[in-house]
């Protein structure tokens, strides 16, 4: 029998759920990842346009959450992204 892995609430409004779209961060109750609302949002798409292409199954509170989260997690793992060290 194979061990299923819990349901993990990232936010009030964010999970990650092994058994939907492979375990990556959803919105709650939808199958809308996050990465691709965070892409429309670093493309300059208003947030009120977001929430309307995704028919209203997400929030400005939700999008500020996924915001705020990758904001730390960017922070938290920034020697992760050096491309290549400047000498200043």
């Amino acid at each position: 029998m194979r061990k299923s892995k819990k349901v993990q609430l990232l936010g009030r409004y964010i999970v990650a759920d092994h058994e939907i779209c492979h375990g990556k961060p959803t919105f709650l109750g939808t199958r809308i990842f996050v990465s691709d609302v965070l892409e429309m949002v670093a493309e300059g798409m208003a947030w009120e346009t977001i929430i309307e292409q995704w028919h209203g199954s997400i929030t400005k509170e939700a999008i500020a959450e996924a915001v705020r989260l990758s904001s730390e997690a960017f922070f938290k793992h920034t020697d992760e992204f050096v491309l290549e060290p400047l000498s200043v």
